[in-house]
């Protein structure tokens, strides 16, 4: 394995910058190109102090030529913290110029549709003023040379004092930075996907050329070794951890007849986060048909992992894993959180669908304000001994299920926005932790719509990044979203499954 400094427990935003491209040209003279570059720095510095922004603004010098605006785009490409730019054209400024440096950039571009008075002074108004704020239809010539180049981007409209504005700014960024994640993402496979299932199979090196993501497999006895080399001091310090953060079953208690399973979970964090420390990833996958002298099937050590940032997909997902990866660095420092989760089974009485998620093990705890219980219970499954994990509910309020797919010349995304609700009653015999959601628009054209895309059954359910971050980074990726919200039918939906299908083959070229 390659060291590296990686951390996903640290913020994905910290160094990180977008930065602020003014666009103008000399036409104007040097007093106008002066009040241009006061007033986009007044726009950039308004974009900087927001508070739904994770990441500075940095503005650069107004760019009015040719020769400037590529040098521009590939010193952003070559900035390894910046995240994207933001372009604004404060004056007209003729497109063409803008050709070298489109094609030259790299980085996640959001086109600023602004201006930098809010209200007009409509009594003060004279050619000088109109001169100088001509976004209006400046702009309007950036559009149409970034859409004939087919420049791949985000438009926002509005004031940069606007609070709605801010936030889809921040919400882009995001987006941004989990492109960012993707493009550098070390994904660890310890063995090879559950045997015979077809959704977690996939082309690795496609998506190392699409997304940028490198997956590759480790044998489970290299990570054996890891877990054997733990120290007995590791092993106190977690299980203090545990024993101070969680409610603990009495069994696996300090003095409880079953302590040594739970220190055997904690020697399994201890050795998994050190191998993935070492290699520098931010995502694994485990697979309970390949657990090689493992004891147990990690579940806790894998709750854990999640919590702290890292991705996750069961049974070899590796899809799943880069995604839950990149779903919590768009979601870092919001409300709620991203996990692995799985439709497990239906409410189906008319008037209570409902579809009830959870996995053997493995659901992330950044789903719930409340203290996980800690228990141990048999499993019918991994020929091992009986595994430690967390059981809890999701709390209640807005997520969105996401799915990654390989469609053999695409990866698709489908999303379905879903209410997240208690459950109707107590599950005292689930001794696992699960999340019960009301998916949009309903039941029955919500679950026609997900297998009419062949979505897999493995997904991420996020309660921090929304659906407006899907969006943004499947624009920036490039990649379909199919998305099942309130206003779906099974009937125009599978029509823009065939118009994707269309667009996404003929978008590839021969």
């Amino acid at each position: 394995m390659t060291s590296s400094s990686k951390n996903p427990s640290t913020s994905p935003f910290e160094g990180k910058t977008i930065w602020f491209l003014t666009g103008s040209q000399g036409l104007y003279g040097q007093e106008t190109l002066d009040q241009v570059a006061q007033q986009s720095q007044q726009v950039a510095s308004a974009l900087d102090g927001a508070e739904s922004i994770p990441v500075s603004i940095t503005w650069k010098p107004v760019l009015t030529e040719r020769d400037a605006i590529r040098t521009a785009a590939l010193e952003a490409n070559a900035d390894e913290d910046c995240l994207g730019v933001i372009v604004w054209m404060h004056t007209f400024s003729p497109a063409k110029m803008w050709i070298a440096g489109l094609e030259a950039l790299a980085k996640p571009m959001l086109h600023f549709h602004t201006q930098a008075n809010q209200a007009l002074p409509w009594a003060e108004i004279d050619m000088d003023f109109m001169n100088l704020n001509q976004a209006a239809h400046g702009d309007r010539e950036f559009g149409y040379i970034a859409t004939r180049t087919g420049v791949r981007r985000k438009t926002v409209v509005g004031h940069s004092t606007d609070p709605r504005v801010q936030d889809q700014i921040g919400t882009w960024t995001r987006a941004a930075a989990g492109w960012n994640t993707l493009q550098n993402m070390r994904v660890c496979r310890f063995g090879d996907n559950m045997r015979n299932v077809a959704v977690t199979e996939g082309d690795k090196t496609e998506a190392e050329i699409r997304l940028g993501t490198s997956i590759n497999t480790w044998a489970v006895n290299d990570l054996v070794e890891r877990v054997e080399a733990v120290t007995a001091e590791q092993v106190q310090a977690i299980l203090a951890e545990y024993d101070q953060n969680y409610d603990v079953a009495a069994e696996l208690q300090a003095d409880g007849e079953r302590r040594e399973s739970l220190a055997y979970a904690a020697r399994q964090e201890a050795g998994m986060r050190s191998f993935l420390e070492e290699g520098g990833f931010e995502a694994f996958t485990t697979n309970f048909e390949d657990l090689g002298g493992l004891r147990q099937l990690p579940g806790l050590a894998v709750q854990r992992l999640m919590s702290a940032g890292y991705g996750f997909g069961a049974e070899g997902d590796w899809k799943t894993a880069l995604l839950v990866r990149a779903s919590k660095v768009m979601g870092y420092g919001l409300p709620g959180g991203a996990s692995l989760m799985e439709d497990y089974t239906y409410e189906m009485t008319p008037g209570k669908e409902k579809i009830l998620g959870a996995h053997m093990l493995e659901i992330c705890p950044s789903l719930t304000t409340t203290t996980p219980r800690i228990e141990i219970h048999p499993l019918g499954i991994g020929d091992r001994e009986d595994p430690v994990r967390m059981v809890f509910d999701t709390d209640p309020g807005e997520g969105v299920v996401v799915a990654m797919s390989d469609l053999r010349e695409r990866f698709r995304l489908t999303a379905n926005l879903v209410d997240i609700v208690a459950p109707d009653e107590p599950l005292p015999n689930l001794p696992v932790a699960r999340a019960v959601w009301e998916p949009q628009p309903n039941f029955a054209t919500s679950a026609a719509c997900w297998l009419t895309a062949g979505a897999a059954h493995h997904t991420v359910l996020s309660t921090g990044a929304g659906l407006a971050a899907f969006e943004d980074l499947s624009e920036i990726a490039g990649m379909e979203l199919a998305v099942i919200d309130a206003d779906t039918t099974t009937r125009g939906f599978a029509r823009e499954l065939r118009l994707n299908a269309a667009y996404y083959r003929l978008a590839q070229g021969l």
